[in-house]
């Protein structure tokens, strides 16, 4: 039998999902930054080949504020309601089993570094192009100004960080490529509580662009009793999340804003990269 074709991440011509799913999954490496099992893999399907990441749920540290369900599933989540938005903000992934059982399985992202979109910079107001976020201390004699680009694909992700309730998006869960933004690292998200803890607070008070609410009325009614999307989510979070997962859809589109820290949570992730 001929070797499968190499198919570069992010440019799969099969269904991506199928191909996670039902592939052979082979274990290539461990990322040993990360701070749970992080496994990178391949997955081979008729013919086909691409790299990927497999979270399983057994290397997953337990979480004293997260404990119901799992990180794998929370990931898995965050990427229905991400497809259901259009956006395509997170990379294709799917719960499987694996060589060390059920785990997270997405689809291997290279980031292309193709523009900045976080910077330290001197001074107390951003440049054109730019939202600030917050001073931080660089060291003993230097305070710079963290600030993100002012760019659409940030702007998305920021309101889909408030739809999910992402407890810890900082800077390296952030991959370009080709013109597309992805966000990875979701395991901390749907909390019932908020836990907004984010990079992108840029647009912190603004108003909600045109397209955004309409994405979150499209939420809004996937999120109903026996919708579709509601269907995939009931297997993933709890009754719990879920309703508090349609509360802040209801209240974004309420408010007619993007949100603002409230002051009951730090709401900037430590390492903020």
């Amino acid at each position: 039998m001929p070797a499968p074709e190499r198919i570069p991440a992010g440019r799969v011509s099969a269904d991506p999902v199928a191909l996670l799913t039902r592939g052979e999954l082979t274990v290539r490496g461990r990322i040993r930054e990360a701070s749970n099992a992080v496994l990178y893999c391949t997955v081979a399907y008729e013919g086909q080949e691409a790299a990927c990441v497999y979270k399983p749920v057994a290397g997953e540290r337990p979480l004293w504020d997260f404990p119901d369900g799992t990180l794998a599933q929370r990931e898995v989540a965050a990427y229905e309601v991400s497809l259901a938005t259009g956006w395509d903000l997170v990379p294709p992934t799917v719960l499987r089993e694996g060589p060390h059982g059920e785990g997270m399985c997405q689809l291997w992202i290279e980031d292309q570094d193709e523009a900045e979109l976080l910077a330290l910079v001197d001074g107390d107001e951003p440049a054109e192009g730019w939202k600030a976020v917050g001073f931080a201390q660089v060291d003993e004699e230097r305070t710079a100004l963290l600030v993100h680009a002012d760019d659409v694909r940030l702007r998305r992700l920021a309101v889909l960080d408030a739809v999910i309730n992402n407890s810890d998006r900082k800077g390296g869960h952030l991959l370009a490529t080709g013109g597309r933004l992805y966000g990875i690292d979701h395991g901390v998200t749907f909390h019932a509580e908020n836990k907004l803890r984010t990079l992108l607070w840029g647009w912190a008070g603004e108003p909600l662009t045109d397209e955004a609410v309409e994405v979150l009325q499209t939420l809004r009614d996937g999120l109903k009793e026996g919708a579709a999307l509601a269907e995939r989510l009931a297997v993933l979070i709890t009754d719990v999340e879920a309703e508090a997962l349609r509360g802040r859809v209801a209240a974004l589109l309420r408010a007619g804003r993007h949100p603002q820290p409230t002051g009951d949570w730090p709401p900037i992730p430590w390492p903020p990269v």
